[in-house]
């Protein structure tokens, strides 16, 4: 159960505390804010709803806490990140419970999360160890005009305190993905969580205090972001913020002041088929790319464009895969689980209402019980269509049928989001200059989108996003460059 046992000091009452000082803490505001179970509808969790002093007080200590962590030796620092790991994934059940009831996240997909997530961590330490203990010696006499009379002495240091804010999608591992890389380079964190995962959040928070982290050097801040949201993301105490989600990072990117961003707000990653394609294998992969955990994620297959000449061969595959997916409750590892609010179920059923009114063909009826809404491919899909370019995250993929490959890359160029996107071809040749026309962040050839091994880089271009992730681009975003240059009285020149 959530809150209890290992985790039973971060729960007060029916309420989650929220995290600061290296302590667990319940809001002055005496404020909560609810959580929905997306499988039944009803209120699972609450969190506090922390106020605009708590969450000044918090950066406050993090300025201060940092100070000390950024003169911590880099193995002690690598030392409590592998202990996090640790800890996080003995917890790995306990933690998926929550998932499962906060995000209806499929449950062994949320134990492939915790677990993943902890294994991040571990790399995240030892890489930050190879990156951090590298410098730059540079020799004036090799620029133009000079002698060597200056030795530069250029190496790494802390931005200073970091502003984490995961999506709910994966409330743990897009954490860690943030926190771990911050920590190893000597910076404080400051997590928001979403309020949809913020319960699972906060669990992995607390392996983080077990593993004893300097106090205050890590915070968790629960509440609306309607009432916080604006003061952490334009505070003046923040060095560096972190954000994956949605168009609320176009938001934060305008008022944030002169720190570095690194943000991934989203994709409309497109599948092209050329002719050539393995059709089996391109089908096996719109089913993994496109349906597991109902389309949530943003690097899922969001439309296909096929050629005609195979579209429906392709498209008698996909549908006759589809009849295997599991329909249900994430409590039953079913494939299709419920989306994660009422409000995204509408927003995915105006999409389909739209294509079906302007003549697209539906290869499965329509059906949605709640928040549940089973499996669709959409043909026939046109460009004045809603679904052509919007983004469902849902398990609704719509189908382009294209005259020539120009046709498909245009489609992906042509739309705002370009986080992701795949081709399937026999030739490789063809794939790699399909591959350099689609103009996205990553391009995977004969396989679905995907956002790892968690070491590669990961980033959009346009609308998805700005800056580069990954473990080891995260710590190299999270630290700037610090030079020392010693004069030399007169010059001075190694004779070997």
């Amino acid at each position: 159960m959530a809150g209890q046992g290992f985790f039973q000091d971060i729960l007060d009452g029916d309420v989650f505390k929220y995290y600061a000082d290296g302590e667990w803490k319940v809001s002055a505001s005496k404020k909560s804010v609810g959580i929905t179970n997306p499988s039944t509808l009803k209120t699972q969790y609450k969190v506090q709803a922390c106020t605009q002093e708590e969450v000044n007080k918090a950066i406050e200590s993090a300025h201060a806490a940092q100070k000390i962590w950024a003169k911590t030796p880099l193995w002690k620092r690598a030392e409590a990140l592998h202990r996090f790991a640790g800890i996080l994934k003995d917890q790995k059940n306990a933690i998926a419970e929550s998932l499962v009831k906060e995000i209806a996240k499929p449950q062994k997909d949320s134990v492939t999360e915790v677990v993943r997530s902890g294994d991040l961590i571990s790399y995240a330490a030892e890489e930050g160890i190879r990156i951090m203990a590298e410098g730059k010696f540079l020799l004036s006499d090799s620029f133009p005009g000079n002698g060597r009379n200056k030795y530069c002495l250029a190496s790494k240091i802390p931005l200073g305190v970091v502003l984490c804010i995961p999506p709910f999608n994966y409330p743990v591992n897009l954490a860690v993905s943030k926190i771990a890389p911050a920590l190893i380079t000597g910076n404080a964190v400051i997590l928001k969580p979403p309020t949809q995962g913020a319960v699972s959040a906060l669990h992995m928070v607390h392996c983080a205090h077990m593993a004893g982290f300097p106090k205050g050097l890590l915070a968790a801040i629960t509440g609306k972001g309607s009432e916080i949201g604006d003061l952490m993301t334009m505070h003046p105490g923040i060095d560096c913020i972190s954000f994956t989600g949605g168009d609320t990072g176009i938001s934060i990117s305008k008022k944030a002041g002169m720190i570095p961003l690194q943000m991934e707000l989203g994709g409309k990653d497109c599948c092209i088929v050329l002719e050539d394609a393995d059709l089996e294998l391109a089908a096996n992969n719109v089913i993994k790319g496109g349906y597991s955990y109902s389309g949530q994620r943003c690097t899922a297959i969001k439309v296909i464009c096929v050629m005609e000449s195979v579209a429906e061969e392709l498209v008698k595959k996909i549908v006759e895969k589809m009849t295997k997916l599991k329909v249900g409750m994430p409590e039953d590892n079913c494939d299709i689980t419920p989306v994660v609010s009422e409000s995204s179920a509408n927003f995915i059923q105006g999409l389909v209402e739209d294509a079906k009114t302007k003549g697209a063909k539906f290869h499965q009826e329509w059906k949605r019980e709640n928040n549940l809404i089973y499996p669709l491919l959409i043909d026939n899909v046109t460009p004045d269509m809603r679904i052509a370019w919007e983004e469902p995250f849902g398990p609704v993929i719509p189908v382009i049928r294209i005259k020539t490959v120009e046709e498909g890359i245009h489609f992906c160029n042509a739309n705002n989001f370009a986080l992701q996107g795949c081709v399937f071809s026999k030739d490789i040749n063809k794939a790699i200059l399909v591959s350099n026309a689609m103009e996205t962040g990553t391009i995977q050839i004969n396989s679905a989108p995907a956002r790892g091994p968690d070491h590669f880089p990961f980033q959009g271009l346009r609308d998805s996003g700005i800056g580069t992730q990954g473990v080891t681009n995260s710590i190299h975003m999270m630290t700037k460059v610090k030079s020392t240059v010693i004069n030399l009285p007169v010059e001075s020149y190694s004779m070997g």
